[in-house]
């Protein structure tokens, strides 16, 4: 699958894929809306000091990156779990300009390769505050073996991979996740909205990020 960088509204890169017509991140700016979606509509607002985090999409690692960032900020102590079934050649890793946009120091410049660098399918200690597993699998396939607090879910559009949002997965995902969870999306379509309610999430529309008028909080109740 070729894989082609491009430059958002806020200067940061994503990735865009030709075969389906879809990027990584948001043309509005793929910083801009990971902060949105994923830390305060997210992190920020569940407010959890200890929690663990699961993606569905590590991708370029940007949202681990932010959350990194925010629990070493905050003190907040965070497990995060990352699942890919696609990982990304180190050589467009290591042309991403977040580091840049992010004014990161040398340190936390050092942590972001880390996470790319560093084995799959392993237990990772990244800082006090941070430790991560990034799991090469299919979501699919995979049976979740740990319990989670918060869902970043980011994968790519319904349209482009329907069988990601399905009510099998979905399901899957709710049942391993805490009482009062939360699961945090920047989509925001009624289909996707119907098919979390079915299996048992409460569902609320929240304003979107930069482009998009609404996106999906759902909890486990």
């Amino acid at each position: 699958m070729n894989r082609e960088l491009h430059i958002t509204k806020d200067n940061s890169h994503t990735i865009y894929v030709p075969e389906i017509d879809e990027h990584y991140h948001s043309k509005f700016g793929a910083i801009k809306e990971s902060k949105h979606v994923f830390i305060n509509a997210g992190l920020r607002y569940y407010g959890k000091q200890n929690l663990k985090v699961f993606e569905i999409g590590f991708g370029t690692g940007l949202n681990m990156l932010l959350t990194m960032i925010e629990a070493t900020k905050s003190g907040i102590i965070i497990e995060y779990y990352s699942i890919d079934n696609f990982p990304l050649d180190l050589k467009i890793i290591n042309e991403l300009n977040y580091t840049d946009i992010l004014k990161l120091n040398e340190t936390e410049k050092n942590l972001f390769y880390r996470m790319h660098n560093e084995k799959w399918n392993t237990d990772i200690k990244l800082n006090n505050n941070f430790k991560f597993t990034k799991i090469n699998n299919d979501i699919s396939r995979y049976q979740i073996p740990f319990f989670y607090d918060l869902v970043y879910f980011d994968a790519f559009a319904p349209d482009k991979q329907p069988e990601i949002w399905s009510k099998d997965i979905f399901q899957k995902i709710f049942n391993n996740l805490i009482s009062n969870g939360i699961l945090i999306t920047y989509c925001a379509k009624g289909s996707v909205k119907r098919t979390l309610q079915s299996v048992g999430f409460h569902v609320e529309g929240i304003p979107g990020p930069t482009g998009k008028r609404e996106m999906i909080r759902a909890r486990k109740l």
